[in-house]
């Protein structure tokens, strides 16, 4: 069996590139996004930034630990402890450092100059600070009198010294003055060995040494972020990546196997079983699998090195050379062939011969029943998830990772449907086209209809391409006017001033709006279950009083009732319920702004617009723009994959679907069609397939974005839809150029070869 399927391949090859290809460009695909989710995850973290040259580091617990039913739970502070003071008399010889927050042109970190060094710096120019008014920075130069902004205010300070570059903008106070402004010590650095350290301090702070120490750097927290950031997006893709393999490549495998009926039916007629017929259609699934994975499966690497600059955090600079995305994407590769050849060996083995032949013609039945189920079965799923969502948990409608799933079941129950519509929907194109084209629109919307195999295989890629475009882009820009719907000021406000960097709004400029409501990040833990402590998003606001609690409806805590929760120190805390938060906000509680700690105002709500203060990092926020976010622009990275994949599947099943209409232009050309006239039919019934791909795709999108927009009515109430329009028509017009140039370069030579023929004939 397997020295025949290896024979009809060669015999065959058009039917099988697109097969081929379509398989090698997943396995491809899927290889390099594992590559990359795998570099992501695993990536070790940076080392040591801030005490890179401290060999022992001594720090209070910044961890918060709860006793539980289970024994205890535990989640990192929000609200940073600082070293005691009798640990620091305990530690006379160690170097007493402060971090705070000072913004100098740009976000940064004030410092005691005698923590110079302890992250590799050195003074390069100049001299140490000597009075409160001095200050040394890597950037600026000598003499220079220039503005730092801390928690105290805004303050001019002439720079004496130019220290190396750090792993952080910092500005270096003389230590009588950063202890001024900055009471706490955060940590203490020392040269003695650390179990010296450990016998002197005992359980009053934490000793720190080797990759440890890293646990206080700044960058610590947005490096998870970024890593988690990155897996969410690169499985998102992978996940793309396997639906837009599957379904083309189970899509071109049963296009090409219903290709060769004919070839079944004399197999059929001269004695074959229809087990013989399946497991020749099984071999040649298996022989093109195995090679095309095999191929795709070698390039991946080769392609993970190309694109992981988009999906990596920046700080991770090697790739990995984990071997289980390779086996993963070449058994994923020869199991998509093999459940794409499933449906058509089954379809090929059933006919009886004189079924088989009278099929070669016209095809009265396209959609066996266990495509009618699997297609209503998974049109089904995506209604009913979309209803689960919109009823259960609305709020999670403005995360890209509930609809993305939707989209893509979608277009799966799209594509296992499309062979049934395509003779309503042809038909109904097909009404424009008989009238103006007279005899060349006849033919071919007759053709598409009679051919429904062809159209739903050559319309397939095109519903992909547009239907994922057009549903993820709207569905994006409407999750994203859903957020800034729900980021509108909480309470009534004439102007809001917002601070222009994470240090927040200091003192002076709070103390020069007294008119202000002001509204400070922090966070409130809270346990789940009795066993399970959650760190929460949460707004300390001016408008709440330091015993009350505003909640979303998730936390199942009614208006009048108590909520037990610990604040960004650690402490816990009994706050009265006195309102509910809508859901999908930027936090889900709100308390007084007395919780708020050390943490900043970073926006401020006034009744009237004022003159600003100058020097102070803060605008109004109708003067910030804000910039594309990092889900967006991987989002943009995965729909250019997926769209040049289908676009390659485009064309290779316009390729494929090209020798068989030799026949039919033979006999046009019998009947006194002009070569121009069958090259019309031919391009006119491709314009046709191309628009019932559009139409399928348009119907997703109306779906799917109506089902979000339906899910966020109950969180922000309507929302304006906005349709880009220009990137969806570009896209579009692209398909159908692409779809016409192929169909015209195919198409030309089976329409000499007719031409031919017929003169002859």
């Amino acid at each position: 069996m397997i020295r025949i399927a290896a024979a009809t391949i060669r015999l065959r090859r058009l039917s099988f590139v697109g097969t081929f290809i379509a398989l090698a460009l997943g396995s491809a695909l899927m290889a390099a996004l594992g590559l990359v989710l795998d570099t992501t995850v695993t990536a070790p973290p940076r080392p040591p930034q801030r005490y890179s040259a401290a060999p022992v580091v001594v720090a209070a617990s910044q961890t918060l630990t709860v006793p539980t039913g289970r024994g205890g739970a535990s989640a990192p502070l929000a609200e940073p402890r600082g070293v005691p003071a009798d640990v620091v008399a305990a530690l006379p010889d160690a170097v007493v450092d402060r971090v705070f927050r000072a913004y100098y042109g740009r976000d940064g970190v004030g410092r005691p100059w005698s923590a110079l060094g302890l992250d590799g710096q050195a003074l390069r120019q100049g001299r140490a600070p000597a009075a409160d008014d001095e200050i040394a920075v890597a950037d600026g130069r000598l003499g220079d009198r220039v503005p730092v902004v801390t928690d105290g205010g805004l303050m001019r300070y002439t720079i004496v010294g130019i220290v190396t570059d750090g792993p952080q903008p910092a500005v270096f106070f003389t230590d009588a003055r950063a202890a001024a402004l900055h009471p706490r010590v955060d940590a203490l650095a020392l040269t003695r060995p650390a179990d010296d350290v450990r016998s002197v301090i005992g359980d009053r702070a934490i000793v720190l040494t080797g990759q440890d120490r890293a646990r206080l750097d700044a960058n610590r927290e947005p490096d998870a972020r970024d890593r988690n950031n990155a897996a969410t997006i690169v499985g998102i893709a992978l996940g793309f990546a396997a639906f837009v393999a599957i379904f083309v490549v189970a899509s071109t495998f049963a296009f090409a196997v219903a290709q060769r009926r004919a070839e079944f039916a004399l197999l059929r007629a001269t004695g074959a079983t229809p087990g013989q017929i399946r497991r020749m259609v099984y071999a040649e699934a298996l022989l093109v699998a195995v090679t095309a994975a095999a191929a795709g499966t070698a390039a991946g690497p080769w392609l993970a090195a190309r694109i992981s600059s988009h999906f990596v955090p920046a700080w991770v600079s090697t790739l990995s050379n984990a071997h289980w995305p390779l086996w993963t994407s070449f058994g994923t590769g020869v199991a998509v062939a093999l459940l794409g050849a499933l449906a058509a060996a089954w379809r090929a083995g059933r006919v009886r011969p004189g079924e088989a032949l009278r099929e070669t013609a016209v095809e009265p039945r396209v959609m066996p029943l266990t495509r009618w189920v699997l297609g209503l079965g998974v049109l089904g799923t995506a209604l009913v998830t979309m209803a689960v969502t919109a009823i259960g948990d609305p709020g999670s409608a403005t995360n890209r990772k509930t609809y993305m799933p939707v989209v893509m079941l979608l277009v799966a129950a799209a594509g296992l449907l499309a062979p049934a519509l395509v003779r309503p929907v042809a038909r109904a194109l097909a009404a424009a086209l008989d009238r103006p084209r007279g005899a060349t629109g006849l033919v071919a919307s007759a053709s598409a209809r009679a051919s429904a195999r062809r159209t739903a295989a050559i319309a397939a890629p095109v519903l992909v391409t547009v239907g994922l475009a057009a549903a993820l882009l709207t569905a994006s820009a409407l999750t994203d006017t859903a957020k800034t719907a729900l980021d509108k000021p909480p309470i009534p406000a004439a102007a809001t001033v917002v601070a222009t960097g994470g240090a927040g709004l200091d003192q002076e400029l709070v103390r020069a709006l007294p008119d202000a409501q002001f509204s400070t990040p922090t966070s409130v833990y809270t346990l789940e279950g009795d066993t399970v402590l959650i760190r929460r998003e949460a707004l300390a606001v001016t408008w709440v009083p330091d015993d009350a609690v505003m909640v979303t409806p998730d936390l199942a805590l009614p208006v009048g009732s108590t909520a037990h929760v610990w604040l960004a120190d650690g402490s816990p805390a009994a706050l009265r319920v006195i309102g509910e938060l809508p859901l999908g906000g930027p936090a889900d509680l709100l308390v007084g702004a007395g919780n708020a700690f050390s943490a900043r105002p970073t926006v401020a709500y006034l009744s009237a617009r004022v003159p600003l203060p100058p020097g102070h990092n803060a605008t109004y926020s109708n003067a910030r723009t804000a910039g594309p976010s990092a889900s967006r622009t991987g989002l943009f990275v995965v729909l250019a994959i997926v769209l040049g994949y289908t676009a390659l599947s485009l064309v290779n099943t316009l390729l494929m679907a090209a020798p068989d209409r030799a026949g039919e232009h033979r006999t046009l050309r019998l009947l006194g069609a002009l070569r121009s006239q069958i090259l019309r039919v031919s391009l006119l019934e491709v314009l046709i397939s191309v628009a019932i791909g559009v139409v399928l795709a348009s119907a997703c999108a109306f779906i799917a974005v109506g089902g979000l927009w339906l899910t966020l009515l109950r969180v922000t109430g309507p929302l304006t839809i906005t349709v880009p329009w220009l990137t969806l028509g570009a896209i579009t017009a692209g398909t159908i150029a692409l779809a016409l140039l192929t169909a015209l370069v195919s198409g030309a030579r089976p329409v000499a070869r007719a031409s031919g023929d017929g003169a002859r004939g």
